[in-house]
């Protein structure tokens, strides 16, 4: 296969070609998806639909919106990228998810669930009001449906009346399935292409003069009882839509006549489509979950042969022996059970584990009302995820100061899924919240003494956050504290928490080799703040760095730079290193680091300057 083949407007292309092109691009995902890893599965059950709807729309002009978008993989190979495949989500090459940055044809961002349609009803709404000629159209997959706000932007956009169309990639769930061979047989000839052209020239020509239209109104209720006796009610027609399907996903000839005829239609049309997860390649059939997300070909194994514990099973582990000793404990999740290692719960207490697929907001308000009824709630959750609960952090949880507990998983930089998954902003707006703690463990040891911690010491909300993967230079334990000093020096306070841990001791070794003596000081609570042991090694040292794997704005850093300002005490020299004000791209978490400063040898040249230089400043070490 070519593999820098490019391919060009497939709007002239037969039925027979679109068929052949079909399996060419399956297997161009197989071949880049394994070396370079990434979504295997849903992009290979996209496939048909994809090509269907560019030889349908010009994505260039018109909109195409992807919920979620690491099923794009397809739609970048159309649009000029195939070329570039090969550095899939990795430092400085394609991203894994729609990027408008990359290419004209990629509408907006697409890295979360369930916004689809709300965006494309504001394309839609843009369109109309400033009078431009171009289509909408929002794909979205059925577990996206589990999320409320997917239903939030169909209710308007069904109502709305404005022209586009939604795609509904159903390959888990079954949506309203036709009952009986009757039923079956009428869904087949309402969705045959003569059909739908005649129902719209008919409907043009009743809706031309006032007796057709009151002609049409009653012939329509009279034809809506007879289709509700022999069909199930569809919801997305009582939304407003004009709904097709459900249809085959996979028949790219089919997709491509039904696709032409919902453009044409003024007003909201869904098409409801039943494709197969991982189509086309018999292991990813046989297990799509297993084949959602795969590595690289080229990914290093452990150096012992052994795949080293992450930090996710080591948190489902632990939760398992507490939820064994405390009956009021109850797991919750959003779609991620195996991701937040949950799975092991969820077959150990099936009563008391609860997946409220893509609903974070609906999952805190529910811990809420359990906390409040007398159990104890730990919901594990994303970093990037848990954004989306900060309205239910503030008013379900904190005013009333419940306790529950928030596992809070791939916190700090999460490597090729790009900036749409970095964890680095939950600190921003967690330290917003009263009476909250958030606890940070750097080694699993300590995320097994801090998980026992927020379960059964700690009052009100509380949130344990760790790193995605295992651990790394990093593996003692000194959970007790909530600061603690693991080395002491004489010339400079190096303060950290989490995963850059080990990166900074690393540092103070190497200073320690100089003849400077670094003293660490290690944050295990870092909401509140616990400034007592750095006011005291800064006040000895005069300098400080503070090494922090997330956004500078609301960083612990400036927490920490307050309160030596407000205790009058002034520094030779101050540096926060973190990972900036801005986004930050996708690739691996040791480039990213380097990216970002945060490396060994970035922190070991800054520390260098800070001891070197006596002026007093206050800056961010990244590049970027």
């Amino acid at each position: 296969m070519n593999q820098s083949k490019e391919y060009p407007s497939l709007s002239h292309i037969t039925d027979q070609e679109a068929e052949a092109l079909c399996q060419e691009l399956r297997s161009r995902v197989i071949q880049v998806v394994s070396n370079t890893g990434g979504h295997l599965a849903s992009n290979l059950g996209v496939v048909e639909l994809t090509v269907a709807i560019h030889r349908v729309y010009d994505t260039s002009r018109d909109r195409l919106v992807f919920d979620v978008g690491h099923q794009c993989y397809v739609h970048k190979m159309l649009t000029g990228r195939n070329g570039r495949m090969e550095t899939l989500r990795s430092f400085g090459g394609i991203a894994g998810f729609p990027k408008p940055a990359e290419s004209q044809h990629d509408a907006c961002i697409a890295g979360h669930a369930s916004a689809a349609v709300s965006t494309a009803l504001g394309m839609a709404i843009a369109r109309t009001r400033l009078g431009e000629d171009y289509r909408v159209v929002a794909l979205l997959g059925d577990g996206s449906l589990t999320g409320g706000l997917a239903y939030e932007g169909l209710s308007m956009a069904g109502q709305s009346g404005e022209p586009m169309v939604v795609i509904l990639n159903d390959n888990g769930m079954s949506i309203n399935a036709s009952m009986g061979g009757i039923a079956q047989h009428l869904a087949k000839q309402r969705l045959k292409p003569q059909y739908l052209w005649a129902k719209e020239i008919y409907r043009k020509i009743m809706r031309a003069t006032p007796p057709g239209r009151v002609l049409h109104q009653g012939i329509h209720k009279i034809k809506e009882a007879i289709k509700a006796s022999l069909l199930p009610c569809s919801m997305f027609e009582n939304m407003g839509f004009q709904y097709m399907g459900p249809v085959d996903g996979h028949d790219v000839k089919g997709l491509t006549r039904l696709l032409r005829y919902a453009a044409s239609v003024d007003g909201p049309v869904l098409l409801h489509v039943k494709t197969v997860k991982g189509k086309g390649f018999p292991p990813a059939e046989k297990c799509p979950d297993e084949f959602h997300g795969i590595g690289p070909k080229n990914q290093a194994a452990p150096a012992n042969g052994r795949k080293e514990e992450t930090f996710s099973q080591r948190f489902g582990r632990d939760l398992v022996h507490l939820a064994q000793e405390d009956s009021r404990i109850c797991a919750i999740t959003a779609a991620m059970t195996d991701g937040t290692g949950l799975s092991g719960f969820a077959k150990t207490f099936p009563e008391r584990f609860f997946d409220v697929g893509i609903a974070e907001e609906h999952a805190v308000s529910m811990a809420a009302g359990m906390a409040k009824q007398g159990l104890i709630p730990v919901f594990a959750v994303y970093s990037t995820f848990f954004q989306r609960s900060y309205d239910m952090l503030v008013h379900d949880i904190a005013i009333d100061h419940l306790h529950a507990v928030f596992c809070v998983d791939r916190a700090g930089l999460v490597g090729d899924d790009g900036e749409t998954h970095h964890g680095l902003f939950d600190l921003g707006f967690l330290q917003t919240i009263p009476g909250i703690t958030v606890l940070s463990p750097a080694s699993l040891g300590e995320l097994s003494d801090m998980l026992n911690q927020a379960v059964h010491h700690c009052n009100g909300p509380v949130a344990v956050r760790y790193p995605r993967g295992g651990e790394t230079q990093y593996h003692e334990n000194h959970s007790g504290p909530a600061a603690c000093v693991l080395r002491e020096g004489e010339d400079l306070s190096l303060v950290t928490f989490g995963s850059l841990t080990g990166n900074v001791l690393a540092v103070a070794d190497r200073l320690q080799r100089d003849g400077i003596g670094a003293e660490v000081i290690k944050l295990n609570q870092i909401i509140p703040l616990p400034t007592q042991e750095v006011l005291h090694s800064v006040q000895k040292t005069g300098r400080l760095l503070v090494a922090q794997e997330c956004v500078s704005m609301g960083s612990p850093g400036e927490g920490i730079l307050a309160a030596v300002a407000a205790q009058g005490i002034g520094l030779k020299n101050t540096v926060l290193c973190s990972c900036g004000e801005g986004f930050i791209p996708h690739g691996t978490v040791s480039q990213l680091r380097a990216f970002c400063g945060l490396d060994v040898e970035s922190l070991y040249q800054k520390a260098r300057e800070v001891v070197r230089y006596g002026r007093k400043e206050t800056t961010g070490c990244s590049a970027h």
